[in-house]
């Protein structure tokens, strides 16, 4: 389960960047990379949301 919690750490970190990169320079990273609305996209955007929700309550569990 550590690498579960790893993994999700990871995907919260690039979540936040990409949304660092949106407020600062409106650039959208993941966008760039994989195109705008494709299934990629909202696979990462789904995973790194899934991830914080995740995080969030593994903290509050513990």
């Amino acid at each position: 389960m550590d690498w579960l919690k790893k993994l999700a750490a990871f995907l919260v970190l690039i979540g936040a960047l990409n949304w660092g990169l949106i407020g600062l320079f409106n650039l959208n990273l993941v966008a760039e990379v994989f195109g705008s609305a494709t299934t990629v996209t909202k696979v990462i955007y789904s995973l790194v949301g899934l991830s914080g929700l995740w995080m969030l309550l593994s903290k509050y569990k513990s």
